[in-house]
């Protein structure tokens, strides 16, 4: 089975390129997967056309046409295409339709499988606690004891207070690129750590299965 993983931004890529190896052992060999990062998440375009400028690279407004191309070329090809996007505040289960309706617009349509971080990928990161005191052991303990695992809570946000030196309020200042950078950082120190396993992010275990019953691999449930 070839995968590919459409995931919101870099930071999302470089967590993904250390745990995809981790979700597909022992057979993973047999599998392959190209992860591809866009500028932000977005919003699905209202005509399901997706007018934005491909420059701008925004994944929910190019998803339409994303998924026809896809549709077309992998055709009679063992492949799978996976959409993990963050919730953000949206009502889950008008967002999975929303994806869905994107998909069933496509003629053909392509095999996708679509999966949502709640609140924000960061979950999956603040999913292994001993990850992330591994990466970073002069983390805040206390508030990873708080956080509430895939709660809508600011979520980026609380594993900056917990890692990151003047927390989040310092880096919301600093502004943007530096956010960005700061959690391609994260993602790059904590997720090596990961036990995929044992992950408690529940959305994190439901990307994970997702991708080893399509791979073949047996899940523990």
């Amino acid at each position: 089975m070839h995968f590919e993983i459409l995931v919101e931004d870099a930071s999302g890529k470089i967590a993904l390129d250390s745990v995809l190896e981790k979700i597909l052992r022992p057979n993973g060999k047999d599998h392959s997967y190209r992860i591809i990062s866009y500028m932000g998440g977005g919003r699905i375009p209202k005509d399901l056309r997706g007018k934005t400028d491909p420059k701008k690279r925004i994944l929910l407004d190019r998803l339409p046409r994303l998924l026809s191309g896809f549709g077309k070329s992998l055709q009679n090809v063992p492949a799978t295409v996976v959409v993990v996007v963050d919730l953000d505040a949206k009502d889950c289960s008008v967002f999975k339709q929303e994806l869905l309706d994107v998909l069933n617009s496509c003629n053909p349509r392509p095999k996708t499988l679509f999966r949502i971080a709640i609140e924000e990928g960061e979950a999956w990161l603040l999913g292994d606690r001993e990850a992330v005191l591994a990466a970073y052991p002069r983390a805040k303990r206390q508030v990873l004891k708080d956080y509430t695992q895939d709660s809508i809570c600011g979520t980026w946000e609380k594993l900056a207070d917990a890692v990151y030196r003047g927390g989040s309020q310092k880096l919301k200042k600093l502004g943007w690129p530096l956010t960005g950078q700061a959690k391609c950082e994260w993602a790059g120190n904590i997720a090596p750590h990961m036990n995929v396993d044992t992950n408690q992010s529940k959305s994190f275990q439901v990307f994970r299965d997702g991708i080893r019953e399509l791979a073949g691999i047996e899940t523990n449930e």
